[in-house]
């Protein structure tokens, strides 16, 4: 239940591990960050705690939670473009002006470490997992939670769920689509990525299992469950994962399956609409 995280998201475990890997130099010219929300609060937090400058680029469709969150931790914030990739293109740019360390939310071996210790607190609490499923957005959550995984259980499967809206990943797995979107429109906006890491899909190829999709009306449908089942807030991207066992997407049956729920930083204001998608999947099922 990352949603219960520090920041609301499992962001801040990478980014704190990263921000405490700078030298002290690194760190006197401030940090910069690219992010659709969750990694923006987790390097702000993680950048405060150091007493050190942050500014982070976001999407301008970003929620205003996180948005909010963000500032509040003390970074800057600037909103551009449709997607994650323009927001790193734009603070690549800012980089180069300004000398500050970028901070890359998922493509940087020091934020997948961060992002590993999911894997290993589960399986400290688990031992008998034989199942991990893990959202994927950029990779960065699912590559250190399969590395550390296999590296405690090599027998243990572990598999990733996009959003059909946003599949590069998926795509790159199975060698079946375009590994870089044009366009990506999702209610999970934490993992709308149009175009998967390096470093990141070097790790999946090796140690994930399979990657299956699923549908806007399963991951509201989601969102729903936990709010009503659960009493618990779950943002699009923090749902995708459970919206795949739900839909039996991939087989589980006796299967002892941990669920990653990756964040909870949910804009409120989206949930009529959210709402609306549940109950169309909800009508069609009936």
């Amino acid at each position: 239940m990352e949603n219960q995280q520090k920041t609301g998201a499992f962001k801040v475990r990478g980014a704190s591990f990263k921000v405490s890997q700078l030298t002290n130099e690194e760190a006197e010219c401030g940090v910069i960050a690219a992010s659709a929300g969750n990694h923006a609060q987790g390097v702000a937090l993680a950048a405060a705690k150091r007493g050190i400058p942050a500014q982070i680029f976001m999407p301008e469709g970003t929620p205003q939670a996180k948005v909010h969150a963000t500032e509040a931790y003390g970074a800057k914030t600037i909103l551009t473009g449709e997607s994650f990739q323009e927001a790193y293109a734009a603070a690549m740019e800012e980089q180069k002006r300004c000398g500050a360390t970028f901070i890359h939310p998922f493509d940087d071996v020091d934020v997948m470490a961060g992002q590993a210790t999911v894997a290993v607190e589960m399986l400290q609490e688990q031992p008998d997992l034989d199942t991990l499923v893990v959202p994927i957005g950029g990779g960065g959550l699912i590559a250190g939670i399969a590395y550390a995984a296999k590296q405690l259980k090599p027998d243990i499967k572990v598999v990733g769920v996009q959003s059909e809206k946003a599949p590069s990943t998926y795509n790159s797995f199975y060698k079946c689509g375009p590994k870089k979107l044009t366009s990506v429109s999702t209610i999970a906006d934490g993992i709308a990525v149009k175009q998967h890491g390096t470093k990141t899909f070097h790790y999946i190829r090796k140690y994930v299992d399979e990657i299956v999709t699923v549908e806007e009306q399963q991951i509201a449908n989601s969102i729903l469950k936990l709010l009503e089942r659960e009493k618990t807030l779950v943002e699009g991207a923090g749902a995708t994962a459970l919206a795949a066992v739900l839909a039996q997407k991939p087989a589980l049956a006796g299967k002892k399956c941990g669920v990653v729920v990756s964040g909870g930083n949910m804009d409120v204001s989206r949930l009529p609409h959210v709402q609306q998608l549940a109950l169309t999947k909800r009508m069609v099922m009936v």
